[in-house]
């Protein structure tokens, strides 16, 4: 059967609701919705030529999905990202290779190098890449926590002095310092891709306005007024909630702040109905991956990056 790769159309719901159902299936660890995938593609910045292709064969089903763009804020150009979904029970049409061959002439297009893709560490998911010329790189995590029924440490009864715990929304006037305190972090990240959290308006509309980010469970540390630590939330509307990210500015590390932040986040979101909780750590990071488990999260499922030169067999 032949399946015909076309751009996602963000206006059109039932577009947006296949293209949801088809990730949750490949990837049922993510969260995902189809506000946050409309936004996806209308908040993208220009320099990341984003582009959300789908596969969907003659009767219009669709049954595949592919991220593609540019890695703009590496500070090395030309690197390139592939992420490609298919829905485990259409699989053998052909929509992963057509997907992945319309995502690399997207990229080569625009003059990229180097394209970079996240594959399920299982055996049929690193031949398939595998055989397309990609080499594995690092490994990370999904791991998951029941929250209806997990026993989460307790808040402490009162903080020390100077340290204080807020919600994200607090910062609605002025996000900056969170930024501040993200782009710190997120540098300090291991992975094969450095990235740099430089373009404050950038981050303003991507991510601080991006819907699926709660505010209200996204706990944030202060130490004597300073943003230190925080964790930040995401939800998708089905009692799921995601671990974004949770970091320390390098001054304020070792001192437990990040699982107090965390804590918090958590008791937030089982006070809001959510049920599970879900999030991902490099292998590489032991810190985090010792205080997930610390929590009770459970390894679920690993992901490689495979890495391909672009006009290379």
């Amino acid at each position: 059967m032949t399946v015909l790769i076309r751009d996602l159309r963000p206006a059109d719901p039932r577009d947006l609701e296949s293209v949801v159902r088809v990730r949750r299936a490949a990837l049922p660890f993510m969260i995902t919705d189809a506000r946050e995938t409309a936004f996806e593609v209308a908040s993208a910045h220009p320099a990341r030529h984003h582009r959300l292709l789908v596969a969907e064969t003659p009767d219009g089903e669709v049954v595949g999905v592919t991220r593609v763009g540019i890695a703009h804020d590496s500070p090395e150009p030309g690197q390139g990202y592939a992420n490609t979904y298919v829905d485990p029970a259409r699989r053998g049409l052909g929509a992963g290779r057509a997907l992945l061959r319309a995502a690399e002439d997207h990229l080569s297009a625009l003059g990229a190098t180097d394209v970079y893709t996240w594959v399920l560490d299982e055996p049929a998911h690193r031949a398939f890449a595998e055989r397309h010329g990609y080499r594995p790189g690092r490994s990370a995590h999904f791991l998951r926590l029941d929250l209806a029924a997990a026993t989460l440490p307790p808040l402490p009864d009162a903080l020390p002095p100077g340290v204080e715990l807020r919600p994200a929304s607090a910062f609605a006037g002025d996000p900056r310092p969170l930024f501040e305190a993200d782009a710190e972090s997120t540098s300090d990240e291991p992975g094969d891709l450095a990235v740099e959290l430089a373009d404050y308006e950038d981050w303003l509309a991507h991510t601080w306005n991006n819907p699926s980010l709660d505010k209200e469970l996204t706990a944030v540390v202060l130490v004597d007024g300073t943003v230190a630590s925080f964790s930040a939330a995401r939800t998708d509307g089905a009692a799921r909630y995601g671990s974004a990210m949770t970091g320390t500015r390098r001054a304020y590390r070792g001192r437990g702040l990040a699982k107090l932040a965390k804590t918090a986040s958590l008791h937030r979101a089982r006070a809001a109905g959510c049920t599970e909780a879900f999030t991902g750590n490099d292998t590489g990071n032991g810190p985090m991956l010792a205080i997930n488990e610390w929590f009770g999260y459970a390894v679920c499922a690993t992901e490689t990056r495979f890495t391909r030169k672009l006009g290379t067999a």
